[in-house]
């Protein structure tokens, strides 16, 4: 029987350049690869409602870090690229739970839905950056290429492989406030991208409503980046300059189930900062070294 849900498990951590951030860490392998630990976590804390979980491979070996063509870590990104979109098409769910992992845990799942889904969709991108560096801009994370991949720009050969492209016009930008550069900011002008600031956000998710129900889709994928949320309230993520309240996040989650037919779920740039010391503090005991 075709499953209806499948959780998506997606320790990938090669989209981030991050160990630069963190200065109380001396090991920068252990903090470059906190995204992976970050989906564990995330794994063992989210409801479980039966659905079939899935994890996909990801490479957790110490070695150097390549820029090939623009983006880090190329070749492992496409390894684990293929290897979830080969348990996609192996289970052909209907909808899809992501627990990443950096934000490029959603072009996988996201772009294989919109290949397998006969209606229109939407894509809320719930973010304080608007992911959609290319490969040649100044840092090349491809976390932060994640939004510009699932629209269809990007590198070749990490495109290739993806089975479907979003449109532009059925995206919307939720709870943006820091657009790192002036051509950024530009180049969402360029693609046509709608966002919202949190303030917005905080003070009614009507607006959001309104924008996603005027792209005349009724199934959503939604894309939350824990930095998206006021890190004076919680901080989970790399990133500082969020400013969407979890009240504001809690309220608009429930308008939006109300309204569309939810089908893609991802959350990502867990960043557990506490336990990445425990875990520190873990290895230098005795009997667990």
């Amino acid at each position: 029987m075709k499953p209806d849900t499948i959780r998506l498990v997606y320790p990938q951590w090669q989209g981030g350049d991050i160990a630069r951030w963190f200065d109380e860490f001396d090991d920068k392998t252990l903090v470059s690869r906190g995204y992976a630990l970050g989906a564990r976590l995330l794994d063992a804390l989210a409801p479980n409602s039966g659905q079939e979980t899935l994890t996909v491979p990801v490479d957790l070996a110490p070695g150097p870090r390549t820029v090939t063509e623009g983006v880090l870590d190329r070749a492992p990104i496409l390894r684990q690229t293929q290897a979830a979109l080969a348990m996609l098409d192996a289970r052909a769910p209907a909808r899809i739970v992501t627990l990443g992992g950096d934000c490029s845990a959603s072009v996988a799942p996201f772009t294989w839905l919109a290949a397998h889904t006969a209606e229109p969709l939407a894509l809320l991108w719930l973010d304080a950056h608007p992911d959609i560096t290319l490969p040649g801009d100044p840092y090349p994370g491809w976390h932060a290429m994640a939004l510009a991949a699932c629209l269809g720009h990007g590198d070749p050969t990490l495109l290739a492989t993806l089975p479907a492209k979003l449109p532009a016009d059925k995206v919307l930008l939720g709870g943006l406030c820091d657009w790192e550069r002036d051509e950024i900011r530009a180049r969402q002008k360029a693609l046509g991208l709608r966002h919202l600031p949190p303030e917005s956000l905080n003070e009614s998710p009507a607006p959001a409503l309104d924008a996603l129900r005027a792209t005349g889709a009724r199934k959503l994928l939604i894309h939350l980046d824990l930095d998206v949320l006021d890190p004076a309230e919680i901080r989970l993520a790399v990133g500082t300059s969020g400013k969407l309240s979890l009240a504001a996040l809690t309220r608009l989650m429930k308008a939006l189930k109300q309204d569309f037919d939810i089908i893609g779920l991802t959350i990502a740039e867990p960043m557990p900062r506490d336990a990445l010391r425990l875990q520190r503090l873990l290895a230098a005991l005795p009997l667990l070294s």
